[in-house]
């Protein structure tokens, strides 16, 4: 199992939910649910990244949140509340394994330990989703991306992963030429490459000291909380 919040769940845990995986690969860009939608499934990720959106008005949306195989996907599966408050879309292609919404219910009523680990990631989800309400309201735009892409960088399998312009400029919630223009800032540090449709961090340590303390503060509490740590590369 290489969805790191299973893998963290003792034997008996685990043999809660096992049985009713089924896995299921999402392509970039796909809609995993939308926001208000019923959500009957769990995702736990075993590889690719899942970003959650906040919708605007006009269909407008920023991201909010990046979940990998540290995670899972879909957590209002719980008792108190079955719909989604976020758009989930595919922002790297991979697999999940997928558990039924009643199944994982059932689960966590039956255990204490298995609330207590959602409860820590929940935790861990609304803190980053909080540090990036504030960061995208005021840091620096070449700050933010830096923050982003290692974000991104931290659940991507490889330093190298497909991205255009236009999804990184919809993830952040600017202009696709303000992300070329400060894109260009980074490539020319040499902290990354950029082709078409792709982007590759060249220099980890570089692109840390140019993002902001929002991206130390969400890996801080992480790491605080026990939250399993994506394997980055370079981490």
């Amino acid at each position: 199992m290489t969805n790191l919040w299973i893998a963290s769940l003792d034997a008996a845990d685990r043999a809660r939910l096992e049985p009713h995986l089924a896995e299921k690969t999402f392509a970039q860009g796909q809609m995993i649910y939308d926001a208000g939608e019923a959500v009957d499934q769990v995702w736990f990720p075993l590889n690719g990244v899942v970003s959650l959106m906040t919708v605007l008005p006009e269909d407008k949306m920023v991201e909010t949140a990046a979940i990998g195989r540290e995670g899972l996907v879909g957590v209002t599966c719980g008792p108190m509340n079955a719909r989604a408050s976020s758009r989930a879309i595919a922002q790297i292609e991979g697999a999940a394994a997928c558990c039924p919404g009643d199944v994982f219910s059932r689960a966590l009523g039956d255990s204490p330990a298995m609330r207590n680990a959602l409860s820590r990631f929940t935790e861990s989800l609304f803190a980053q989703v909080q540090q990036t309400a504030a960061c995208n309201a005021q840091h620096r735009l070449d700050e933010r991306l830096a923050r982003w892409l290692l974000t991104l960088h931290d659940r991507a399998d490889a330093d190298r992963f497909d991205l255009t312009q236009s999804d990184i400029a919809g993830m952040l919630g600017v202009r696709r030429a303000t992300v070329s223009e400060v894109g260009s800032e980074l490539e020319g540090k040499h902290l990354i490459r950029r082709g078409r449709g792709w982007v590759e961090v060249l220099d980890r340590q570089g692109l840390e000291d140019a993002s902001c303390g929002c991206y130390g503060a969400m890996r801080g509490v992480m790491k605080d909380l026990g939250v399993p740590k994506p394997n980055a590369p370079n981490a």
